[in-house]
């Protein structure tokens, strides 16, 4: 029987975790996750689902706001493991954690690209065909650790972000039971931190769109829906939207093309074809019905 500490937020780590419980050669000793933080517009205090996950299987669940603090780290430390599985945790684990027991994460990407903390988007921004899961023997690094093993899967030419974090998550829980049954500290194999890359946090303003290049207006559609979305400059909100061609020159943002599907709007450097729209403080609705309300058509601007 593996003893496992478990370290995690997001879905993503709750569906590790699920499994990690469900294991009949694995026991999880504690839970590690995010404090609770208002959500909505009426800011309801709501816990983590990692939390929920681990208090409905009677798990002890540790909520620091840093994990760094002593306090935190000497209550780790009292804790007998054999192993401690970190998945978007989203806090450094100090150095005397990491020598507690071997620390292992997942990370949603193919190891050294896209360290940081949107490998999934990234991935689908840089429209890359492949995407993965790794896991790694963790340091004191970002993301540098030793790799044990990589998971791949080919993106879809067409994927959203949500598909593919569902498809990785799978992957990320059938390799972490595999690990924590065969690991090995000997096969690890270090990164090349010179073909290293790094993804940033992404923010309301990365959804901001002005028409230039549709195939990367197209790539931020599948990596930004449903958030932050993509907006115009006014404030419309493109819901719904595929690219229909990316090497035309043209005006950007003039609509040159309506039929009762929707309209085709050129960018500086191809089309896109877009079909639903909300705009500032209204309901989502189609394009068309939203374009009949402003009384434009072909040839109008649609920023």
């Amino acid at each position: 029987m593996t003893r496992v500490i478990f370290m995690g937020t997001p879905d993503y780590a709750a569906s590790i975790l699920e499994a990690l419980i469900e294991a009949n050669d694995v026991e999880v000793v504690s839970v590690y996750t995010q404090p609770d933080k208002p959500v909505g517009r009426k800011a309801i205090m709501s816990a983590p689902i990692v939390k929920t996950v681990a208090q409905n299987a009677n798990i002890p669940v540790i909520q620091p706001n840093r994990l760094r603090d002593e306090a935190v780290v000497n209550e780790l430390l009292a804790t007998s493991c054999d192993m401690i599985i970190v998945a978007a945790y989203g806090q450094i684990l100090p150095k005397a954690i990491l020598d507690h027991a071997p620390c292992i994460n997942l990370h949603a990407s193919i190891l050294p690209h896209y360290r940081g903390a949107s490998p999934i988007q990234q991935s689908l921004l840089n429209n890359d065909t492949q995407s993965g899961v790794t896991a790694m023997w963790m340091d004191e690094g970002l993301d540098t650790g030793s790799i044990i093993k990589i998971e791949t899967l080919t993106i879809g030419k067409d994927e959203m972000v949500e598909s593919l974090y569902s498809r990785l998550t799978d992957a990320a829980v059938d390799l972490t039971l595999d690990v924590i049954r065969n690991w090995d500290r000997k096969s690890a194999v270090s990164q090349n931190d010179e073909q290293a890359t790094n993804c940033k946090k992404i923010i309301k303003s990365d959804g901001l769109i002005d028409f230039t290049d549709a195939r990367e207006i197209y790539n931020r559609y599948r990596a930004y829906t449903p958030w932050p979305g993509l907006f115009s400059e006014s404030g419309l909100k493109i819901k719904e939207l595929n690219l229909e061609e990316e090497a035309s020159l043209g005006e950007a943002g003039k609509i040159i093309h309506m039929d009762k599907e929707g309209i085709v709007v050129q960018c500086s450097r191809g089309s896109l074809r877009i079909t639903r729209v909300q705009a500032p403080s209204k309901q989502e609705t189609s394009v068309v019905d939203y374009l009949n309300g402003k009384r434009i058509g072909c040839g109008h601007s649609l920023v």
